[in-house]
């Protein structure tokens, strides 16, 4: 971050920390989704009480593996995800883990099979530019660290693909510099710092792919920090945008806060689809899946009634 400006008394003030993307502080996860045990690791007794007692504990997925990995080091890959029609709202997942029991207490329901589940909740969003409320890229992770990640330039027409710089070193080779700000990123070097998923190794190898998140707050649930909502779904992502841009022109721009002088939030919940799908061998088929769907049931009459009235 470089260069960053802010206002005192009408005047413009350069500060130490630099300009940079604008960033929401999040404290606290919402899944998408649950992890079960891989058919090996279920054949398995003591993976059975490990994973039980860990949900039960309300521990995070991650947490889980981690036990699980511990106690059963043969087990390489004991969890696996599966798409359900809920959400999931974990204490380990939240700094404090009672908002997790907030979130199920106000929004959780029962539907049919006996289990208090998340299907759907309320949220409003912090930011009017969609962009900051549902970052995304194409990344490649490696064991601990991001390895490449796309990029747009600053006009938005062209699309790179980064890495972290190497570490400078002093004169003599031998000693790193310190680094002011934290790792610097440089355009990758392949493909000539262009990011394009065709001619992209890694993500022909299913190494490289889309992510993004939803960052929001739920009403009802006091948090300083806003929660997230992480997903993959190239469709869920593109419909959000869609509804996004729609609310912006029926609300003159506003994405942010209550939708209508009656407080009417937005929500999340799923939605069966059936999913194009290239299989291996070239060929289209399509799967069922639960996708997240993003809801704004307002009247579309008022909000455009709202619009005329602000402007001049």
């Amino acid at each position: 971050m470089r260069n960053a400006v802010v206002k005192v008394n009408g005047a413009a003030m350069s500060t130490v920390l630099g300009q940079g993307q604008a960033r929401i502080p999040t404290g606290g996860k919402i899944r998408a989704g649950i992890k079960v045990l891989t058919r090996r690791a279920a054949e398995n007794p003591k993976a059975q009480e490990i994973y039980e007692h860990c949900l039960a504990a309300g521990q995070s997925f991650e947490q889980i593996e981690t036990a699980l990995s511990a106690a059963l080091p043969a087990l390489k890959t004991p969890l696996v995800p599966k798409n359900v029609p809920w959400f999931t709202a974990r204490g380990q997942d939240f700094p404090n883990p009672g908002i997790a029991q907030q979130i199920l207490e106000r929004y959780a329901e029962y539907r049919g099979d006996g289990v208090k589940r998340l299907y759907r909740f309320p949220l409003v969003f912090p930011s009017d530019m969609w962009q900051a409320v549902m970052p995304h890229e194409l990344a490649s992770w490696g064991l601990s660290e991001k390895r490449f990640w796309s990029q747009y330039s600053p006009d938005g027409r062209v699309r790179h693909c980064m890495c972290y710089a190497p570490v400078p070193r002093d004169d003599t080779g031998k000693r790193a510099i310190r680094v002011f700000g934290g790792r610097k990123a440089a355009l990758r070097g392949e493909n000539g710092g262009m990011c394009d998923p065709e001619r992209c190794r890694e993500y022909q190898q299913r190494q490289c792919n889309l992510s993004g998140r939803f960052i929001f707050f739920i009403p009802g649930v006091r948090s300083i920090s806003a929660f997230e909502l992480h997903t993959t779904s190239f469709y869920a992502m593109s419909a959000a945008i869609q509804k996004f841009e729609t609310i912006a022109f029926l609300r003159g721009g506003r994405l942010s806060g209550f939708l209508d002088a009656k407080r009417t939030p937005f929500y999340l919940t799923k939605k069966l689809m059936d999913v194009p799908h290239i299989d291996e061998d070239g060929r289209a088929m399509r799967v069922p899946q639960w996708i997240i769907d993003l809801q704004a049931p307002i009247d579309v009459r008022s909000s455009c009634a709202t619009t005329m009235m602000r402007k001049p």
